[in-house]
Formats: C-alpha cells, sequence, structure tokens
C-alpha cells in the first residue's frame, strides 16, 4: 500500500510552501463523504444524480479521489495528506451509488462548471470517470466537445484514460480528447492482476494518455468513517492518478497565479520522466520537482 507523497517525494515541496493554497478544483464524480481530512474544504455541492442539497458520497469514489487531491491528513497526523492539501473544492456529483454514470449527468454537470467556474473562480476540473468504446458516436462527440469547451475556457481539464488497458485504442471517453490532459496509472506487477489503464492512439491517431501518475494500491480517505481505524482505504486504478496530476497543477498554480491551461501542459510535456517497462506512458511519469521547478 502507498500513499502518493512518498512516491512523489513530496514533502520536499510543501517544506518550500506550496500547498495549493485557495486553489479552486472541480470534481465530478460520486460526490464527497463528511471525512475530517476534507473537513470545510467544500464550497459548493451541486448533484446531478439525486438531486440532493447536502454533500454525500454514497459509493466512496469520490471521497477516496478528493482525499488524494487536497486532503488534509488530519486523521493520520499528516502523514496521509494529499498533494495540495490548501486546495478547495466545488464537489459535482454526477455518479451514482455504482459509480456509474449516463452520458446526461456528466453533460450536465460540465455544463454547470462551464456557467459557474467564474462566479466559483473555478481553475482545475477533475473527472476521474469515463465511457467505453462502445458509447454511441453522437453522445462520444457530445463528451468530447464538453471538456474541449472547458479548456477553451482556460480551465484545466484533467481526466483519467479509463481501466480498459493494455490493449491499444482503449483510452476511456473524454480521455481521447486530444485537448485535455489524460493521465494513465503507472504499470506495476499489481495492475498485471486486475485492470490496466486504457492505451492509444486514438481514433484521431493521438498518443494517450498523456501522462501517468502512481494509481495502485493509494491509501486515501475512506467514505464510511466510524473511527481512526477506518479514517482510510485503499483503491486502484487511473482515478486514483487522476487527482494526482490535478494536486501537482495546483501547486503550479499557486507558484504561477497567471499560468495558462496550455502552458500547464507544456510544462508536463517537458518534465515527465519515461520509465521502461511502464506500458504506454505518452510524454512520461509525473515528475514534480521538475514541473514546479524547484
Amino acid at each position: 500500500m502507498n500513499t502518493v507523497r512518498k512516491l512523489l517525494k513530496i514533502d520536499y515541496i510543501e517544506e518550500k510552501g506550496f500547498i495549493g493554497q485557495d486553489i479552486v478544483v472541480a470534481i465530478l464524480d460520486t460526490g464527497m463523504a463528511e471525512h475530517p481530512d476534507l473537513k470545510e474544504k467544500i464550497i459548493l455541492f451541486k448533484d446531478f444524480v439525486g438531486n440532493r442539497e447536502k454533500c454525500y458520497d454514497d459509493n466512496g469514489h469520490g471521497t477516496h479521489v478528493a482525499g488524494i487531491l487536497g486532503g488534509s491528513g488530519q486523521m493520520s497526523g499528516g502523514i496521509l495528506s494529499g498533494i495540495a492539501p490548501l486546495c478547495r473544492f466545488v464537489i459535482v456529483k454526477v455518479l451514482d451509488q455504482k459509480g456509474e454514470a449516463n452520458v446526461a449527468s456528466i453533460l450536465a454537470g460540465l455544463k454547470w462548471v462551464e456557467m459557474n467556474h467564474r462566479k466559483y473562480k473555478i481553475r482545475i476540473v477533475n473527472l476521474s470517470a469515463g465511457a467505453g468504446e462502445n458509447l454511441e458516436p453522437g453522445k462520444e462527440k457530445m463528451l468530447i466537445e464538453a471538456v474541449e469547451h472547458l479548456w477553451d475556457l482556460g480551465l484545466v481539464v484533467v481526466v483519467s484514460s479509463g481501466n480498459n488497458g493494455p490493449g491499444e485504442g482503449t483510452i476511456a471517453i473524454p480521455g481521447n480528447s486530444r485537448k485535455v490532459i489524460t493521465v494513465g496509472a503507472v504499470k506495476t506487477e499489481k495492475a498485471e492482476k486486475g485492470s490496466c489503464s486504457g492505451a492509444g492512439p486514438t481514433k484521431e491517431c493521438v498518443v494517450k494518455p498523456d501522462v501517468i501518475a502512481p494509481g495502485y494500491q493509494i491509501i486515501s480517505c475512506n467514505s464510511q468513517i466510524h473511527g481512526k481505524k477506518d479514517a482510510y482505504t485503499v483503491k486502484s486504478g487511473s482515478s486514483m492518478a487522476t487527482p494526482v496530476v490535478s494536486g501537482a497543477v495546483a501547486l503550479l498554480m499557486e507558484k504561477y497565479p497567471r499560468i495558462t491551461n496550455v502552458e500547464v501542459k507544456l510544462r508536463l510535456r517537458e518534465t515527465c520522466i519515461h520509465l521502461p517497462g511502464a506500458g504506454e506512458q505518452g510524454w512520461g511519469m509525473l515528475n514534480i520537482r521538475d514541473f514546479l521547478k524547484l
């Protein structure tokens, strides 16, 4: 079992003062539970599944993702804090109790972010979900256009590659968009026994994922918490790797407040490290120190 902080040696970065202070991230997922590590981080909750007003997570996926991205680590004495522990969240529930979604709920969530990103100062969108290759062509186009429209508005859109790999052409939709940053999980021996991150190329011959990050056997916030013993749980997949990259972007935006999404993507391309034997990895693995130029 791993903590992304140890895998990325991020404590050094926090010592330099980068903690994602007040960077707002929209997390489109299963919602978020009332976990002590995530307390007072939510700016707003919007539910496109159950239309409820109070924030909740009836699956656990979204809570785990949020913890990786920006959990405080309170229940672990700071050991299990997220990448950007002082970032803030706009939680948009688009996935149901099974962690599944219809295209309409995801589109509604993306449209809501489009209409409200300025109001809530959203700079990053994290979507640790995607549809398979059997999705109707018309719906595939709508999803891709929706995330690309957010990108064109200046938001950094970070999406997962899915877990249908390692075969070619298995990138989840809308991770096959040429514009957004698509994240896969670093290939490990444990990953070989289960699902592997989706791989490119896309139908348009675009290499994907763009970047890989730690995503297997990751410890993060548990949505069903009754005390310290069950405060954290372990999950694996590209869904876990995606908030690692989103968190790194939050740190970069804290350091360079005026940086654009295009500049963020170029910085990733320039600083990633190629890992022999790691499978399809695009530019390589996130190298957070070089990414932040520390």
